[in-house]
Parts: structure tokens; C-alpha cells; sequence
């Protein structure tokens, strides 16, 4: 037998003989599994490995028929890679191929395709089969395959160090509930045994950064809550510097309820709760953003892993918590992939995870009464499933109960509803099965049992009974040998789960029936409250009102108590100050009438609060604030009027009003005479030297509908003696300095009166030095907490120090503030209404000439040959644009959309800064100019400042967009009256503005004087003008520069206390006129200029004619430079000066100057 090149070739010296044919025939035309070689039919089940084709890296043998099979625990997917393909080649794989099963789809292979390429499968098993024909064989395939884990459960997080690492947060499509019970448990470990503060997990929303979390801070253990923390360290058996955590993964389970306020622990098999009374009645709030790890900067994550992180909006008890296995999923947070936002880069697999799917299944868990379920199974639907067993092999009742009940729990595992088995017991009688059973006859094997089957109905979906007993038929088979299910019944029990409300009231759980509980403070009256069945679903209940209407005492009673509350020498929290508050709110609001006898015990137990602290009336002040106006409302007149009810530090007067009225109203309220015991009020002529007064002009009820007209038959006048409850955190550089005067008419709001409300109020103190501004309370600004507002206010000319008159074109609670700078107060609307004259006439101006300039430098190009022309034309533009959008943002607020007027305010704020930076960009050009002129090259100058001028306003605006809210930044203010579109965010207005202003003012103000030091120094030095020439001359380049170089804008820094207003005069006009005042000086009384426009703009005798002196030689060019220079400091003249700082002329510069390589500046 010889071998030549492939093929086999054997010489028989004699014929063969049949059996031998037989046997080639059998060896050619059966399959076989491999000659020689490994068994090629095998499972794969390790975490990883390798297989290859039979024979490898040897040809494989002829007819093959391998199959590997590659599995993996549920969680994880396989992923196959091809290290070495090579199967004979065939259009279709008709011959030799491997075929790949992925789960899903099935794909052939053959050449050498698949080298180098991987592959995943679709589930936890994967196939590979390879056949081979009886001819051709090639050297096969090698592959490597990996077990990758896709299921929560095989992995845990590391938890980010810091929050701009990465986050592991739910993911957006989960929305947590408002919670007011929950548990939660997680497993964690700690890298290091350091003593250190950490957080493990955080739960916020915009609001509120901290409204669930748990960590260890330098005080210990704690929980926090809605803000209150609740310290652990009694709850976690841990010695002194130890951490509760270790480099083993251990459980945590926390427990928390509203109603009690107690926080449980359970950890190491140990459960104990703690009160935390500051949690009680608090609620977390849904729809915010939960974190593993801390979501503060200040403190870190847990130095460590989290793992198998479940949240319920429910409590459980120590008994539920204590056998809580891996398939009791969270109801509201599970630990499956659906409910995770989580990278990557923060994922990784373990093979000792407690709930990893390679584990043996953990037993049933035992099942529990209802009360252990703690508020599921007040919240939850309860259903009765009632069943009968055929207990064949007669089972003792104790075996049958517990496999009835490992049956039931692990029908109901892993459904997609979440419910829970309780309460298995035995009946006599199946009772709606109709079969009687009676377990002492010997002969009936049947067994009637009963279960309770909670449901959390957190995840809205519809649970019918008929689903629970299909479920139950369908998993009969799963019983133990022996019992058999005979019937199956199933019904929901309805009820009307425990309530409180209000709070004192706890209604029991009960069927749709009346309920009554007696009354709190009242025996022998009692308050009821009605279950009823829905009327759309049946088998829902629902509480109906409380009818407390038994147990209500008298509002005088009521209102008595609290008076007795707040009397002298009684300390009131701020808590106690809002629960007082929000009582008598509700006795005024639930009263039609107030009589005086009522309104004066309220006045006096308003009177009683504001002795307290400004900081302990400022959480409840606009509620007070509210219902002292409704009980000026409800006041009855019927019987006498007007109303004068006075108190210590508070008094209100209420008369009638008839609306056809003309005569003009009054009132006023005084130190009190010797029948007064607090104050005097008058409602007719006056007093004369009153606190307070107020004058209501006759034109009040002028132009009022008749829907109005039947509102109007009262007028409420309220005097506040302390003015705590009028506390505005913004009002900074202003103080309160009198006495708070209220005014309303009957229950509509009265504004844009033609004639104004004359306030005159008293101050608390005599000011001198300072300027009063008059002054409203506006209750429906700052987050409905007030502020004072001085719109629609002004300051009468006839006020002293002593008091302060104010005219007002509205009615609402009236005071008198000071500003500290006296700015405000000069500013008054003569002066406020002449600048904005001045401004919107000079801008206009401005941004026409500064048109103009830039046409005709862009018109004419000799004119921006060099450089100072070209930064001339850069400042025009910024000008130009920066007065259109000023004259635009009016126009532009007015149409009330928000993202034009942030743009409109991000534009201004831009050509602002680049109006500022161009500027000191012309400064700095002089300086090179001038000062260094020779051996100071910048290869591509304005390119260079053209980055600068419009990039660096750019970067700043950009940086200010990105870095914080847009509408928080920019959007409408309010100055001096009129809204407009700029910068609301102080701090970006004095660092990009002021500050951005202040650095380019005294750069320029530097090289303004070492400029006009050169200027002073070369004309000092000409022999052939008088001296009246000279300073004329000097004089003209002072103007030009200050214009050009912006030297106005620094009257900003000089307008304060008395010098605000001629100061802010003189800020308005030269800076709107700034565009105007540079077209005179940089471009009409430049001689280049007026010739180029005699030339090609004008006609007969004022024609220019066309020969040109633009061919001077750079001699000539230089000898005039200094001319120029004291005529204007425009840009031809200051940039003719350097011969390395022109564009035109660079070129004919080398005949009189050689550059010198060594100590050139090249940019």
C-alpha cells in the first residue's frame, strides 16, 4: 500500500475476497464518531473551556457526526469564539460543515468563515454539531467558549467612589411610589476595616436631596428619612470601631412605618426596632432618583458591594424576614435587569452569590398569618381560596397541611403577580363546594382546606379569581404522590381596609357596612363613617366620609382652648406656631359668619403668636398671613358696623362700603386714649397724628360691573404692630422700618387705580441718612412664602423721617423699606422715565453710525489695509449688535416665551462682553504700537485677536449655559419698573459682567495713560505749532481714546449714595452714544476718510479728484504717522506707525529696516 499525495493507492498481489469488501463497504457507507480520536458527542458545562474537531490539528476523519452541547445555569448566556476554522469548502456546505444552534436560529459554516469570529446564544444552552462526508478532509476547527452572566442575580456591583465615576441607579422606566411603610433588604460587603463615613444607598428627588438613605456617619449607624435621621447603633450588634460590613457578603433588612414611627433592623439572624418619633406621619415622596451609593459629594459610597437590593411598600415582621428566600421578589425594587440602570464597568459575576442560579433551590418558605404581613394586607386584596384534597394514601393531617402548603407557595413563586399564602387550616365542611366532609368516618380520604391569598395591587395589574384557580388546576400534577386535588373555589373577600382619618379616628377593617367610633373629647356622641362596594367593581370596597358632625364643639370653645395655648408666658416651637395656625384656619374657614366675640379671641391669639420669634413665625407666616385676611371677610356687619377689634400687637376695623358712593374714605388707627386699651381706629375725618392711615380715593368704584359691584359692601383695614410675619430672605440691603398697614375691598382684587391710595405709615425708628421705598407684600412670589414688591408704589414728596407717605395704585399689606445704598429711592420715575428716553435715543443712534462706520470701511478698501482699521471694524460690529438686541429685548419680553427671552438675554450678554474685549484689544494694539514698535512681529495678528475677541465671549456665555439652568440664569427681571431680558443669577452677573468689565477698564485705563504719555511726548517735542495748537491737539486725542477705549463705562463704578443719579445720567448718555461719538472721532475727521467719500460719494465742486497719495513711500508713511497721531487715533494713523504691524506695507519695509531673527516676538 502506497501513499502519493492525497490519495491512498493499494496493490493486491491477489484478488480480495468478499469479506473484505464487506468490510470496506461498511467502513465507507456507516458513520462513524472518530477514529482514533476523542468522543466528539458530549455535554459542556463548565464555567469555561475548549473543544475542537475530532483529530485536531491533524485532519478530521471521514463521515462524522459530532454534536457538543453547551450549557449554562439560568442567568447566563454562552458566548463561542473561533481560534482555528477549516472545513472543506462547498457552495451551501453541501459536503463537510459545522452547524451552529444558538437557541433561536440555526447556521451552517465551512471553509474558513467563521475564523477569528464569536458567537452568542440566546439562552443558557447552545449547540454545535460538525458532520464530515466519506472524502476531503481538512484540519477542522478550534473553539472556546465562555459562561457570560446576563441575570442580576449571578452578579454584584462595585459601588462608585465618587458620583462622576459612573452611577448605578433604577432604571427611568420604574417609577417608586410615595411610600409610607416599606422594607428593604440588600446584601453588602467593605473593602478595608478603616473607619470612615459612607453612605450605601440614596433615595431623592429636586426637592429633597436626602428622603431615603443609610450610611454611617461620625455619630454612628443611621437611617434618614424626609430629613429626620434615625440613629441604628443600638440595632446592629457591632463592636466599638467595627463595621457592620466585612469582605463577605452579609443581609440587611430595614423596616419602617409611618404610623408608629419605628424603624426595625434585621441582621444576623437578630431583628430589634427603635422609635424614631420624628418619622411619624412623614411620607417619602414618589418619583425620585434611587442611587446605590451616596449622591453627595461631601460623603462617599460604601467602600465595597451591593447585592440582591429588594424594596416592598410594605412591613414585614421578623418571622417573614427571618425566612425570606430569593424568590420573594420586591414589589417595588427587585434585583432583576428590568429595574436597573447599572454600566458595566460596575457589573461583575461571582460564583458564591447567595441568589446565583447555579445553586440548589432553596425549600418553600414557610407561610405566615396575615397580621405578620404588617400593612400588605391592609393595602392589599385578599381572596379565600378553599380546596378539597383525596388524601389517597392517607397522609397524617400534619404531612398534608405542610405539603399543601410547600404546594401552594411554589405554585404562586415567580408568577406575575405578587401574592402570598396565609393562613392554611381544615373545615369540617367545604361549605360553597357543596360536599359534606367529615374526617371522622373512616372511608373519606377528602380533606377541606382553606388558605388566605394576599395580593399587592402595586403594579396595577387586574387579578381575577378565575386566574388564581386555573393556575392552581394547572399545577396539580406538582402535588406529592398520595393527594390529589379534587375541587378548587376561589373568592375575594371585600372589605374596607383600617384607616385614620382624622387623625384620633382608626377605623377598623370591615365589611361595606356603617361604622361609628365615639367621639374624641365628647362621651356618650359618637362620629360615623360608612363602608360601601364600588359601584363599577364589586369586589372593591371603599371608606365614605367621616360624619363628624356629632362630635363638632362650638367655635368659640374651640377657639377659647387655643387662646389659653398661646397666653403669656406660654413658649411656642414652630411647630407649635403652624398646628395652631392650621386650627384656626379651619375654625375660619369652616364658619359662614364670625362674630366680634369670635374674630376677637382669633385676633388675640394672632396677637399672642407674634411675641414669638421672627425665626418661629416664618415657616407659618403666609398662612396666617391668609386666614387673618378670610376672618377680615367673614366678619359680621349685619349687626353693627363698622368692626373695631383691637389687641396688643394686631388690629383689624371693617366697615361697610355703598359702591355709588363718591365721598372720599378714611382710616386710621392711633396710640390709644384712655377708653382704648390697645389702639384707637377712626373711619371718618382722621386722627392727627396718626400710626397708620389710609385714604381711598372716589374714583374707586368707578368703571365697576355689576358683577363686581355686588362683591364690594365692605372695606377691611388690618394694623400690624409686629412685623414678623412679614419676612423677606431676599431683601438683602433693605429693611423694614415701620409698622405693616393691610387694606382690601370685600373679596376682589383692586389694582391700576387712576387715582392713587394714599398709606401713611409711622416708622418703627427715625431714619436719617437714608432713603424710604414704599412697598407691598406679595404673597403669590417666592414659592407663595412673600417678599416685598414696590411696583405700582412711590414715595410721596412730603415724608419726614419720622413717617413715610406712599402713593399706591393698589390694595394689599403696605410697609416702608430702607435702601442702604439710597439708589433706589433716587431713582424715581421722573428720572426713571428721562434715562430710559435717553438710552433707547442713544442706542438708536449708536447703532445707526456705528453702521455707518462699518460700511465704509467695508465699502473702501484702502481704508482696512491695516490693522487698526480691522479691529475698528471688529469693535463697530460688536457695538452694532450689542445696541440691536438692547433696542430688541423690550419687543421681545413682551411676547412672554420663555426660550426667546433666554436667548434674546444670552445674545446681549454676549456682544456685551464682546464690545468690553474688543476694546481692550484696541488697547493693547496701541501698546505695541507705541511702546514697543520695533522687533515685534505676530505672524497672523488679527487672526490671533479675532480668536480672542469673539472666542472669549463666546467661551464665557457658553461655560455660564452649560453649567447651570438656562431659565435660571437668564430670563425676565424687573428694573425700575420695566421687564426685560437679562441676566437673573447675580453671581453670573457680577463675575461675567462686573467683573468681566473691571479687568478690561483698568487694562485699558493703563494703556490710556502710558498711550497719551507717548502722544504727550512726541508732540512736546514740535517746535512749530503754538501752544494753543498743542493742547487742542493733546485735547482731541484725549476724547478719542476715551471713547475708543471705553473710559465712559467707568462711571459704573462711581455711581453710590448721592452721586448715583448725575452719575448714572452721565453712564446712560456717553455710553448709548459710544457708537455715535466713535464714527465722529475714528471716522469722520479722518482725512483718508472725508477723501475717500469726497471721491466716490460726492459730486461737483466737493469732488475729489481721482490721483491718489496711497503710493507715499514707507518713508513718508513713517514721518507722517506722528502728524496723524495727535490729529486722530484712528486706525491708519496708529497702525502706520509700525512698519511689522501693517499688512500692506511689510513688504516694502525691508529696504529701511533689517529684521533681526534673535529678537523678533513671533507668535
Amino acid at each position: 500500500m502506497l501513499h502519493s499525495g492525497r490519495m491512498w493507492s493499494c496493490h493486491w498481489k491477489r484478488k480480495p475476497s468478499p469479506l473484505l469488501f464487506l468490510l470496506a463497504l461498511y467502513v465507507v457507507c456507516v458513520p462513524h464518531s472518530v477514529w482514533a480520536c476523542a468522543n466528539c458527542r458530549v455535554v459542556l458545562s463548565s464555567p469555561s473551556g475548549s473543544f475542537t474537531s475530532p483529530c485536531y490539528p491533524n485532519d478530521y476523519p471521514n463521515s462524522q457526526a459530532c454534536m457538543w452541547t453547551l450549557r449554562a445555569p439560568t442567568g447566563y448566556i454562552i458566548q463561542i469564539t473561533f481560534n482555528d476554522f477549516d472545513i472543506e469548502e462547498a457552495p451551501n456546505c453541501i459536503y463537510d460543515s459545522l452547524s451552529l444552534d444558538n437557541g433561536e436560529s440555526q447556521t451552517k459554516f465551512c471553509g474558513a468563515t467563521a475564523k477569528g469570529l464569536s458567537f452568542n446564544s440566546s439562552a443558557n444552552e447552545m449547540h454545535v454539531s460538525f458532520s464530515s462526508d466519506f472524502s476531503i478532509q481538512k484540519k477542522g476547527f478550534n473553539a472556546s467558549y465562555i459562561r457570560v452572566a446576563v441575570s442580576l442575580r449571578n452578579q454584584k456591583v462595585i459601588l462608585p467612589q465618587t458620583l462622576d465615576v459612573y452611577q448605578v441607579s433604577v432604571a427611568k422606566s420604574i417609577s417608586i411610589p410615595e411610600l409610607t411603610a416599606f422594607t428593604l433588604c440588600f446584601e453588602a460587603t467593605k473593602i478595608g476595616k478603616e473607619d470612615s463615613e459612607w453612605i450605601a444607598f440614596s433615595y431623592s428627588n429636586a426637592s429633597f436631596p436626602q428622603l431615603l438613605s443609610f450610611g454611617k456617619a461620625k455619630n454612628g449607624y443611621f437611617l434618614s428619612i424626609s430629613g429626620s435621621k434615625c440613629l441604628l447603633n443600638s440595632l446592629l450588634p457591632v463592636k466599638d470601631k467595627e463595621d457592620i460590613f466585612t469582605e463577605s457578603f452579609e443581609q440587611l433588612c430595614i423596616v419602617w412605618n409611618n404610623s408608629l414611627g419605628s424603624v426595625g433592623v434585621h441582621f444576623k439572624r437578630n431583628y430589634e426596632a427603635v422609635p424614631c418619633d420624628s418619622t411619624i406621619s412623614k411620607v417619602i415622596s414618589g418619583n425620585g432618583k434611587l442611587l446605590l451609593g451616596s449622591n453627595q459629594n461631601e460623603i462617599t459610597s460604601l467602600k465595597g458591594d451591593i447585592y440582591n437590593f429588594r424594596l416592598w411598600n410594605f412591613t414585614m415582621n421578623s418571622k417573614i424576614l427571618s425566612n425570606l428566600s430569593c424568590n420573594v421578589k420586591g414589589n417595588v425594587v427587585d434585583w432583576q435587569n428590568d429595574f436597573w440602570n447599572i454600566p458595566t464597568l460596575a457589573l461583575k459575576a461571582e460564583s458564591n452569590l447567595s441568589c446565583g442560579s447555579y445553586l440548589i433551590p432553596l425549600p418553600a418558605a414557610e407561610l405566615a398569618n396575615c397580621v405578620d404581613l404588617g400593612t400588605l394586607c391592609q393595602d392589599g386584596i385578599i381572596y379565600r381560596i378553599s380546596i378539597v384534597i383525596q388524601n389517597i394514601l392517607r397522609h397524617p393531617e400534619v404531612k398534608v397541611q405542610s405539603k399543601v402548603a410547600e404546594w401552594l407557595n411554589s405554585t404562586f413563586q415567580n408568577w406575575n403577580y405578587t401574592v402570598y399564602v396565609v393562613n392554611i387550616s381544615f373545615h369540617l365542611s367545604t361549605g360553597e363546594d357543596k360536599i359534606k366532609v367529615k374526617r371522622s368516618i373512616k372511608d373519606d380520604q377528602r380533606l377541606a382546606i382553606w388558605a388566605l391569598l394576599v395580593y399587592n395591587i402595586t403594579n396595577n395589574l387586574n387579578l381575577e379569581g378565575r386566574a388564581i384557580k386555573q393556575k392552581l388546576l394547572k399545577n396539580n400534577e406538582s402535588l406529592d404522590d398520595g393527594l390529589r386535588l379534587a375541587t378548587v373555589n376561589v373568592k375575594q373577600l371585600v372589605f374596607c381596609s383600617a384607616d385614620e382619618d382624622p387623625k384620633g379616628y382608626k377605623w377598623d377593617s370591615i365589611e361595606p357596612s356603617e361604622h361609628k367610633l365615639e367621639c374624641l373629647g365628647k362621651p356618650g356622641s359618637f362620629a360615623l363613617r360608612t363602608c360601601y362596594h364600588n359601584p363599577v367593581n364589586k369586589s372593591l370596597a371603599y371608606w365614605g366620609p367621616p360624619d363628624l358632625s356629632n362630635c363638632s364643639r362650638e367655635a368659640n370653645e374651640v377657639a377659647n382652648e387655643i387662646l389659653n395655648l398661646t397666653s403669656d408666658g406660654q413658649i411656642l416651637s414652630s411647630a407649635n406656631i403652624t398646628n395652631i395656625v392650621e386650627q384656626v384656619k379651619r375654625i375660619v374657614n369652616k364658619e359662614e359668619n364670625i362674630d366680634r366675640t369670635l374674630g376677637s379671641t382669633i385676633m388675640n391669639i394672632f396677637s399672642n403668636i407674634l411675641t414669638s420669634s421672627d425665626k418661629d413665625l416664618r415657616d407659618s407666616s403666609s398662612e396666617a398671613l391668609k386666614t387673618i385676611d378670610e376672618l377680615a371677610f367673614k366678619i359680621d356687619l349685619n349687626s353693627t358696623s363698622p368692626v373695631n377689634i383691637t389687641t396688643r400687637n394686631l388690629a383689624l376695623g371693617v366697615s361697610s362700603l355703598s359702591p355709588g358712593t363718591s365721598e372720599i374714605l378714611n382710616f386710621s388707627i392711633g396710640l390709644p386714649s384712655i377708653n382704648e386699651p390697645y389702639f384707637q381706629m377712626d373711619f371718618e375725618s382722621g386722627q392727627m397724628d396718626p400710626l397708620a392711615s389710609v385714604i381711598l380715593p372716589p374714583s374707586l368704584f368707578k368703571n365697576l360691573s355689576q358683577e363686581y359691584s355686588v362683591l364690594v359692601k365692605r372695606a377691611q383695614f388690618t394694623f400690624f404692630n409686629k412685623t414678623g410675619l412679614f419676612q423677606d430672605a431676599k431683601a438683602k440691603k433693605n429693611t423694614l422700618v415701620s409698622y405693616v398697614m393691610a387694606c382690601s375691598i370685600g373679596n376682589i382684587t383692586v389694582q391700576n387705580l387712576k387715582d392713587p391710595v394714599q398709606i401713611k405709615i409711622k416708622h418703627t425708628r427715625n431714619q436719617t441718612g437714608h432713603h424710604p421705598i414704599c412697598a407691598f407684600w406679595d404673597l403669590n412670589k417666592n414659592g407663595s412664602s412673600g417678599f416685598w414688591n414696590t411696583s405700582g408704589c412711590t414715595v410721596h414728596t412730603d415724608s419726614d423721617v419720622s413717617e413715610t407717605i406712599c402713593l399706591c395704585n393698589h390694595l394689599t399689606h403696605f410697609g416702608v423699606l430702607m435702601d442702604l445704598s439710597g439708589a433706589a429711592s433716587q431713582m424715581n420715575a421722573q428720572n426713571t422715565k428721562i434715562l430710559t428716553f435717553i438710552s433707547y435715543i442713544g442706542c438708536g443712534l449708536s447703532a445707526i453710525f456705528s453702521a455707518v462706520t462699518l460700511l465704509t470701511y467695508v465699502a473702501f478698501e484702502k481704508l482696512r489695509r491695516d490693522y487698526p482699521s480691522k479691529i475698528l471694524m471688529n469693535l463697530s460690529t460688536a457695538l452694532l449688535f450689542l445696541n440691536l438686541v438692547f433696542l430688541l429685548d423690550g419687543w421681545v419680553t413682551s411676547f412672554h416665551v420663555e426660550g426667546l427671552c433666554t436667548a434674546i438675554a444670552a445674545l446681549m450678554h454676549f456682544f456685551l462682553l464682546a464690545t468690553f474685549t474688543w476694546m481692550g484689544l484696541e488697547a493693547i494694539h496701541m501698546y505695541i504700537a507705541l511702546v514697543k514698535v520695533f522687533n515685534t512681529y505676530i505672524r497672523r495678528y488679527i487672526l490671533k485677536f479675532c480668536i480672542l475677541g469673539w472666542g472669549l465671549p463666546a467661551l464665557v456665555v457658553s461655560v455660564v449655559l452649560a453649567s447651570r439652568n438656562q431659565t435660571v440664569v437668564y430670563g425676565k427681571t424687573k428694573e425700575q419698573g420695566d421687564e426685560l431680558c437679562w441676566i437673573q443669577d447675580k453671581v453670573v452677573f457680577y463675575v461675567t459682567c462686573a467683573g468681566y468689565f473691571g479687568v478690561m477698564f483698568f487694562l485699558n485705563f493703563a494703556m490710556f495713560i502710558v498711550v497719551m504719555v507717548q502722544i504727550c511726548g512726541r508732540n512736546g517735542k514740535r517746535t512749530n505749532r503754538t501752544l494753543r495748537e498743542e493742547v487742542l491737539r493733546n485735547l482731541r486725542s484725549v476724547v478719542s481714546l476715551t471713547f475708543l477705549l471705553g473710559m465712559t463705562w467707568g462711571f459704573a463704578f462711581l455711581a453710590w449714595e448721592h452721586l448715583y443719579v448725575p452719575f448714572m445720567y452721565l453712564f446712560s448718555i456717553f455710553n448709548s452714544l459710544q457708537g455715535l461719538f466713535i464714527f465722529i472721532f475714528h471716522c469722520a475727521l479722518k482725512e483718508n476718510v472725508q477723501k475717500q467719500w469726497r471721491r466716490h460719494l460726492c459730486c461737483g465742486r466737493f469732488r475729489l479728484a481721482d490721483n491718489s497719495d496711497w503710493s507715499k513711500t514707507a518713508t513718508n508713511i513713517i514721518k507722517k504717522s506722528s502728524d496723524n497721531l495727535g490729529k486722530s487715533l484712528s486706525s491708519s494713523s496708529i497702525g502706520s506707525n509700525s512698519t511689522y504691524l501693517t499688512s500692506k506695507s511689510k513688504s516694502s519695509s525691508t529696504t529701511y529696516f533689517k529684521r533681526n531673527s534673535h529678537t523678533d516676538n513671533v507668535f
